[in-house]
């Protein structure tokens, strides 16, 4: 589904550590869009998201952001397309510990410049955890106060590893009804690395990286 303008295009990319784990890869995602990865452990899916997402230089090939090249930028202009355009979900939480749910939010208002959007936490059903400590939440709990709180940052793309592998099926749907449904309505893209297809069948766009390259499964 390729309903609006390209949000970020890359052109050969390849990189290794140890082995080559990809070469001569290219894809683009467009606004209102929603893309799967899907692979095997250690295909190169968690750095192919790296790499998009600013965290990780490409051995070759470029990234295009707006029309520029995105590690030509300097380092200050990554870190804040980082903070300010981009929402990056990772495996672990980094909640700050410690902290009550609230806060940890508040802290994401204060950087991003944006209202916490309760809607939005009543749509994960964490609302009623507002004042508690994060490390009594449950695991599912805390990974949807986590989600919350990048989405909080009304990001242009949502960069997402794994971002169900903590929750049931039931909160799994939930979590994806509303990513996409926030990608539709902002003009958004929405970029996930997963193991659960039924995850993946929920994106317009499915990808297998498999043999170092990208294979077209859906879309």
């Amino acid at each position: 589904m390729n309903s609006g303008e390209i949000l970020l295009s890359a052109r050969g990319l390849s990189h290794s550590f140890d082995c080559t784990l990809f070469e001569n890869l290219n894809i683009d995602i467009y606004q209102n869009q929603s893309i799967a990865i899907l692979g095997v452990s250690g295909s190169g899916k968690s750095t192919l998201l790296h790499i998009l997402s600013t965290l990780l230089k490409p051995n070759s090939g470029e990234i295009l952001y707006k029309g520029r090249k995105l590690y030509s930028r300097d380092r200050d202009e990554l870190i804040d397309i980082r903070r300010n355009e981009f929402g990056i979900i990772f495996q672990s939480h980094y909640l700050f510990k410690g902290f009550s749910v609230k806060e940890n939010l508040e802290i994401s208002s204060i950087i991003s410049e944006q209202e916490i959007d309760y809607d939005l936490l009543k749509a994960f059903n964490i609302e009623q955890t507002l004042h508690q400590n994060v490390s009594s939440l449950s695991g599912g709990q805390q990974q949807r106060v986590s989600i919350a709180r990048v989405m909080l940052k009304k990001p242009k793309l949502i960069f997402a590893d794994e971002l169900t592998g903590n929750l049931d099926r039931e909160s799994a749907d939930m979590v994806m009804d509303v990513m996409v449904h926030y990608v539709r309505e902002n003009s958004a893209g929405l970029f996930v690395v997963t193991h659960d297809q039924q995850v993946a069948k929920r994106c317009d766009i499915i990808y297998r990286l498999n043999n170092k390259q990208l294979e077209v499964v859906k879309g």
